[in-house]
């Protein structure tokens, strides 16, 4: 089965033809997939017609499932859940901040498969910032600066009982099934500037919100360095701009991009089925 990849000529990311990821895809069709993704970060597959089962064939043959915490799984699977925003639902749109998906734990997910089911007529891209390009742009004085530093992790700041999506939240009209819980409050470590896994590329990974400081920096010197960071992480240059279609599935790498959702869809449903890939190939 053949591929056809078109470059979208931004920051990152390709839309990919010729494929109907209904049906299995054979050894080399999968090579191919993986080495388009390697290449651009983020792949686009329009025009798919997908239940839950196909979403999780394709998501395996990428490796296994990452582990979703904090938020439930859809009825009757283990690794699918829903990112749903109802028309006139008014909770804080969900994932509006910049991030790299479950930096806070041990061993993140390496990448993430997001399908279309429910897309508005408007609205509701999803930005993605490129963090190969922005370390390659950094100055070489803040990159200095960063070599060798220990960003410290955490998903309290929105998973935690008084986290952004903690009580407070529950009470809103949220549809998604977020559970909050003490677990938040955990902190993992990982590098500022990290190497990627298959590439060896270097990126800078994460960013404010998962990154709550800097292990041996005062915390006020630590923000105010992440926030320094923050503002070249997602210069306009190194972001890609994904427009949704109904039935597109995207896959995108954790391990060298941020990303965020947008709004500007109210009045409108809207619902995708998420997986994650954990680290470690099958």
């Amino acid at each position: 089965m053949s591929i056809q990849v078109e470059a979208s000529g931004q920051a990152c990311g390709a839309k990919v033809l010729g494929l109907d990821l209904s049906q299995p895809l054979n050894p080399e069709t999968v090579q191919a997939i993986r080495a388009a993704w390697l290449e651009h970060h983020v792949l686009a597959f329009p025009d798919q017609t997908l239940n839950d089962d196909d979403l999780e064939r394709f998501t395996g043959y990428f490796g296994p499932f990452g582990d979703d915490p904090f938020i439930a799984p859809v009825p009757g699977r283990d690794h699918v859940i829903a990112v749903e925003r109802r028309a006139q639902e008014q909770a804080p749109l969900f994932a509006e901040a910049w991030h790299s998906d479950w930096s806070f734990q041990a061993t993140p997910p390496i990448g993430t498969c997001l399908h279309g089911i429910t897309i508005p007529p408007t609205g509701g891209d999803t930005l993605f910032a490129n963090q190969h390009k922005a370390l390659d742009t950094l100055p070489p004085a803040l990159r200095g600066r960063i070599e060798g530093l220990m960003a410290m992790h955490s998903a309290k700041v929105g998973y935690a009982p008084d986290g952004l999506y903690g009580a407070a939240d529950a009470a809103s009209d949220r549809s998604m099934d977020i559970r909050p819980s003490p677990e938040a409050q955990a902190v993992q470590s990982h590098p500022l500037i990290r190497r990627h896994s298959e590439t060896g590329r270097a990126s800078l990974y994460s960013c404010l919100g998962y990154i709550v400081g800097i292990e041996g920096m005062p915390d006020e010197e630590a923000v105010e360095l992440l926030m320094e960071l923050y503002g070249w992480q997602t210069r306009e240059e190194n972001v890609y701009t994904h427009q949704w279609e109904e039935g597109m599935l995207i896959m995108w790498d954790n391990r060298c991009l941020l990303h965020r959702a947008t709004g500007g869809y109210d009045g409108h449903d809207r619902l995708l089925h998420r997986t994650t890939i954990g680290a470690g190939a099958l």
